[in-house]
């Protein structure tokens, strides 16, 4: 099973599920765009931190996900992630999380943190056993404190550690481009469930990855 676990030479997708959704349409949704694109891994990154929300939401799309051998994993809620049935975590507080959500999840799950614009929290959760690191936002968006990832960090980050990496938040056609050799997966989410068409959406940044 692809994961962020798992990284390609080539950068590979890390969908981002929207904040909130229908969930008559969404799984649908997201199933379309499975059938067409090869994706590594989703993860559920609602607003809502209300329980059933959570899980009804984790049901419906662990369906398409386990039906497509594709990774999905939720922000934050370690409990969820185990009693779903889901491969992973994904972190929003750098490396503070990382050991206890290995201890819980055990050796196999996905455990990845988002680190902002910071080198050092990034290291500190690549020493603490995380499966990848998330910088971002790469480009303008509302991402943690909005401080921006710029291209060097990436481009040191693939130099110097084997941690796989993710580029994330505000992604432009033009800003992929420029990470795209740097990177090990691109984590998209806004940037194409806003458009009319996510799958065409989607289509021109993969163009734009080369």
């Amino acid at each position: 099973m692809g994961s962020p676990a798992d990284a390609p030479e080539q950068p590979q997708i890390y969908l981002i599920s929207p904040p909130s959704f229908e969930l008559g349409k969404f799984p649908g949704l997201l199933a379309r765009v499975l059938d067409e694109v090869d994706v590594a891994c989703v993860r559920l990154d609602l607003f809502s931190r209300d329980e059933d929300t959570l899980s009804r939401a984790g049901d419906a799309l662990r369906e398409v996900t386990m039906a497509r051998d594709v990774a999905l994993v939720i922000s934050d809620h370690q409990i969820l992630a185990e009693r779903l049935g889901l491969d992973g975590v994904h972190l929003t507080d750098a490396s503070k999380s990382v050991r206890t959500a290995r201890k819980a999840l055990g050796p196999d799950a996905i455990v990845g943190t988002f680190c902002g614009a910071s080198q050092h929290d990034g290291m500190v959760a690549g020493e603490a056993g995380a499966d990848y690191v998330s910088f971002g936002p790469v480009g303008t968006s509302g991402l943690g404190d909005g401080a921006q990832a710029e291209a060097d960090l990436f481009q040191w980050w693939s130099q110097m550690i084997e941690v796989p990496v993710v580029a994330e938040g505000g992604l432009t056609e033009d800003l992929v481009r420029g990470i795209a050799p740097h990177t090990d997966f691109f984590g998209i989410g806004d940037e194409i469930w806003h458009a009319e068409d996510p799958l065409a959406a989607l289509k021109v940044l993969m163009r734009a990855m080369g």
